[in-house]
Formats: structure tokens, sequence, C-alpha cells
């Protein structure tokens, strides 16, 4: 049940009526018509645009067309009031009946309340984490995963079809210096001095992998020349650093579909066939770029290079796919990649990337646009950096790691659940400061541990009133009298709880999982407010002693937020609290 699209399809057969009658044009788009909460509660329940939106083709004032959509929509059982406001908004107010309904919504659907269709089975490719395999995740990494999982289950729970996948940077230089790195830790464990000189990585993390080495291999590889171990090494260490990268995103609970490999791109004719695809659009030549803007550097010189004219479909400038010495660009692999994802049929492709891939992505979306003939839309999701305090000052940094500080190191830190939510209470784009301290602190400040208190308090007000003889099933609490729910404040969090579905396709549409986050900050701030009053107002109390019949209405309004509450936190990826300790 999504309440607020029912209104709208109210107010569009209102709309449609007065087209009929010829108080209207025929044939007026309403694609634009919303009915949504007014900014300020007291305007009303619902406030709809539709005489805003549809006064320009009949050269009508706005408010004429308001005031008749209001007389029509008066009619309905379930509108009581039906007010114009300013120059032609509608202020609607309902039934408090339909509010009941939505309880009993909840309660029978439990947690497929707020699922949607609207994505229709659309295939949607989710492409998040992708860090290179040359060490364990660091914090950024942690804040990339929880996002894509979490915009991963968001499009999951509103119909559409999700993969989760995981591109494996292992086709770049990266890969070789990991596997020098690894060479050095083997010398170490056959009992030699590891020379980790600059330009190798540092970290404590690649001992247990030389030591792997020295049990497969004992001393065999000790002195003999690079090119005869490194691809050897290379291979090794790479599936070691990915099994401890499954492990890390384990931790946070994320798993992805798909694994694929960049290096699997090559030799394989993929990335010829991409860049020959574009080619035969028109969009491939060899020319020369312009010098980058300011002041030109004193090692630019004009070459000869193979281009993508990526500016045909969006980008500031066309980029190169193959250098002048006859090597790919780090492009042309990352068009073939794409090209295979929309050769796999996904209508929807979305990459999660780090805030310092800015630059990258109207390339990607044009090099998108163009090998599906703009049928394939390409959505990328910058994750700004991540900030770790502990009691306001800087936190250190990791020593396995070398130089930075791992997902472990906060997991371990904070708990995966809690590192899960605070990760969420911003927008991708937005910076987020992470103080350990402040996640795990019980107060009201803390989104987190807020909203687990209120699913707690769902739990202990149910175990209450089981204990006082009530049937706190879903299937008994929908059948419970709920006309004796007529306060506004109860009314109000059952309007709260009819938000639920609307809010679950506005952050579907948007990509923009931290909405649900918002939103569960909001709905337990008003389920702690409404228990708040009842300490002055006895009548709002959730358990009347003595009347199991109103006592079971009150119980099912607050299961029926114990139900979004539980279906906003498994979409964030987060363990509903049975109890606070």
């Amino acid at each position: 049940m999504n309440l607020f699209s029912d209104i709208r399809a109210l107010v569009i057969d209102a709309l449609a009526q007065m087209e009929r009658q010829g108080d209207l044009p025929a044939g007026l788009d309403t694609a634009n018509v919303t009915v949504e909460p007014p900014r300020d509660p007291a305007h009303g329940d619902m406030a709809t645009n539709a005489a805003m939106v549809l006064a320009k083709p009949p050269g009508r004032k706005p408010r004429d067309i308001a005031e008749a959509l209001a007389a029509r929509l008066a009619t309905d059982p379930r509108i009581t009031s039906a007010e114009v406001a300013g120059p032609g908004f509608l202020n609607l107010r309902l039934a408090s009946d339909e509010w009941r309904a939505v309880i009993r919504a909840a309660l029978a659907q439990g947690a497929d309340y707020g699922r949607s269709d609207m994505g229709a089975g659309v295939r949607v490719n989710v492409e998040f984490v992708s860090a290179n395999p040359t060490g364990p995740m660091h914090v950024g990494h942690t804040r990339g995963a929880v996002f894509g999982d979490a915009l991963a289950a968001l499009l999951d729970f509103s119909g559409h079809d999700v993969t989760r996948e995981y591109y494996i940077n292992d086709g770049g230089a990266q890969v070789d210096v990991l596997a020098r790195s690894a060479y050095e830790r083997y010398r170490e464990a056959n009992g030699l001095e590891p020379a980790i000189r600059e330009g190798l990585y540092p970290g404590d993390y690649l001992i247990p992998v030389g030591e792997a080495l020295k049990a497969k291999y004992g001393d065999s590889l000790i002195d003999r020349p690079e090119s005869e171990w490194l691809a050897e090494v290379r291979e090794f260490a790479t599936q070691a650093m990915m099994e401890m990268i499954r492990d890390d995103l384990a931790l946070l609970n994320v798993h992805m579909d798909v694994f694929s490999s960049e290096k699997a791109l090559y030799g394989t004719g993929r990335i010829e066939a991409a860049i020959d695809r574009l080619r035969q659009a028109g969009l491939i030549y060899e020319g020369v770029l312009e010098p980058p803007k300011g002041k030109t550097p004193e090692d630019w010189e004009p070459r000869q290079q193979t281009l993508f004219r990526s500016t045909a479909h969006g980008d500031d400038v066309d980029r190169p796919v193959k250098k002048s010495d006859g090597s790919w660009t780090y492009f042309a692999p990352d068009i073939a990649y794409h090209w295979d994802k929309i050769d796999r049929g996904f209508d929807q492709l979305i990459d999660v990337f780090g805030a310092d891939h800015g630059g990258y992505v109207k390339r990607m979306q044009a090099a998108v646009k163009a090998l599906s003939d703009g049928r394939v839309p390409l959505d990328v999701k910058l994750i700004q950096l991540v900030k770790l305090f502990k009691n306001g000052e800087p936190f250190k940094m990791s020593k396995r790691a070398g130089t930075f500080v791992t997902l472990r190191d906060v997991v371990e830190q904070a708990g995966a659940d809690v590192t899960r939510f605070h990760m969420l209470t911003r927008k991708n784009d937005a910076a987020l400061d992470f103080d350990f301290a402040r996640v795990l602190e019980q107060s009201k400040d803390n989104p987190v541990w807020y909203v687990q208190y209120a699913s707690a308090r769902v739990n202990s007000v149910l175990k209450k009133a089981a204990e006082g003889g009530v049937d706190v099933s879903d299937a008994a609490l929908a059948q419970a009298d709920l006309s004796r729910l007529d306060h506004p404040a109860e009314l109000a969090l059952a309007a709260r709880v009819a938000e639920w579905p609307r809010t679950v396709e506005i952050a579907a549409r948007a990509h923009e999982p931290h909405r649900i986050a918002f939103f569960l900050y909001d709905i337990a701030s008003d389920l702690h407010s409404l228990w708040n009053r009842g300490n002055e107002e006895t009548g709002l109390r959730f358990v009347q002693d003595g009347d199991p019949a109103t006592t079971a209405a009150k119980i099912a309004l607050v299961r029926a937020v114990g139900v979004v509450i539980s279906a906003g936190l498994g979409i964030l990826g987060v363990t509903p609290a049975k109890e606070m300790r």
C-alpha cells in the first residue's frame, strides 16, 4: 500500500473527469503532477501541484483550476477537506481511517511493506569498491562498500533486478609492484633482509604472503632473475590480496555477485572489438590533443594519438585510447569492460568511484552512451573522503597497512552495524567525519543509537503487552479496533508510517540510500516523542492497564513502526536491535 500513490491516482482521475467535461483541454501531460507532504504540517496531510503544472497549456489561472479540482476531490470519502493555497497549490486533509488502514497494511505485509514494483525488473549493475588488489581496503573503500551495498539493496527493494559487481584492477603496473613487494617478504621469510625500497608497498600485511610463498616454493626463487618469478608471484599475491579483500568485505556483510578482471580483457580481442565498434560509429580518429588549460607544461609536446571523440557525447575534450607507442591507455580496457556489461544485458549501469575520479565521469558516460546508442544510462556516484577521529583527535595510522587506516580497523573499533549506519548519514558526495567515540555514544545526537533504541523500544513494548495477555502477533493486531487511535499524535505517527513506501521510491529513483537513514531517524524521533508524551498523558501510554482492546490498538501502531524500522535497517544492511545493552 502506498497511500501517496493512491491519492495521486485520485487526483489524476479527477483531472481526467475535468478533461471529459471540457473544464480542461484533452491530452494534458500529468507526469509532473505530484502529491506529497506539505512543508508545514499545519497546512494539511498532503499537497498537490496539479493546478500549477497544468495551468499554462489552457491559459488559465492556477487558482481557478485548483478550485475546480478541490470541489471534485472533496466528494471522495477519503478527503475531508481540499483547500486552495497561494497561487494555486491544493492542500488536502484525509479521513483518519486512511491512516488506520496504513497500520493494517504494514501489519499484513510485514517485511514487504514499502516494497515497490517501480523498478519493473529493470536489470541494474552496481559496480562498487573495485579497489586495487594490492593491499587491505582503507576507510574510503569502507564508505564506498557501504554505499554501494545499500544502494543495491534499495534498488532490489524497489523492484529492480540488481547485480553487485567488483572490477579487479589487476592489469596495470600496480600488480607488478605488488609482486616485487611480496617477493621481498618472501626473501624475509627465508631469513634475508627485505629491501623495501621506495615505491614498494611497506605494510605488514604482506608478511603472511611471503611466508605462504616460502611454504610453496621453499628457497627456489631466491637469486633468480625477476623475469622468471614475476608473473607467478604476481598471480599468487593478487589472489592472496583478493582473499583478504573478500574477508574484509564480509566483515561489513558485503558480498558481491560477480568479480570481473581487467587482466582477463587483455589478449581476448575485447578491447580491440570495443574500439572498433566506436571506430565504426566514426568516433575514433588519429589526432593531436590541445595542451592542458592554463600554463603549458614544459614536458608537454604535441603527439599523434588514437583518440575517442567523447565530445560528441557530452565530454569536455576528446580522450586518448592508445598511446603514441601503440599501447592502450587505462581508459581503453574500461571502455571494453563497460561494453561487456552492456552486452550482458544490463539496462542501467551504476559506478561508485572515489572522489578523485571526478574527472573520469564524463568520458565514461560518453563511452557508454556511444556503445549502447544511448539506450543504457550510466550514473556515477562519487564517494567523498572520510575523516577519522577519536574523542575529537585524528585517528592514528595502521601499522598493518603502513600508510592508512584499514576497513578492518574501523569495523573492529566500531562494529559493522554502527559503521554501516553512520556511513549513510551523509549524502555520498558530502565529506563525512567519523568519530569513534561519537558513533558509540548513547544520545539523541547519535542517529545510530537513536534508531536502534527505537527498534529495541518496539520489542520491549511488545514483550510487556504480551505479558499482560495481549496477542501481539501481526495477524491479531491487524484485527484490533484501530478507531481507538484518535489522538493527533498517534495519527501523526501513522502518517509517518504511510510515508515509508514513498520514501523508498524517491530514494531509489535518486540513487540516494542516505534518504533511508534520514527517514529512520525521523520515525524513531516520532516514536520516542509519543512515548515521552505518555509519561504526562496517561491516555497515550502504549499499554493501557485493564483495557486490552485499547492496548491492542496502540500496540498495532507501535508494531507498524517496528515493521518500517526493520525494513529500513535491512536496506542499510544493519541488524535491528532487540534490546539495548
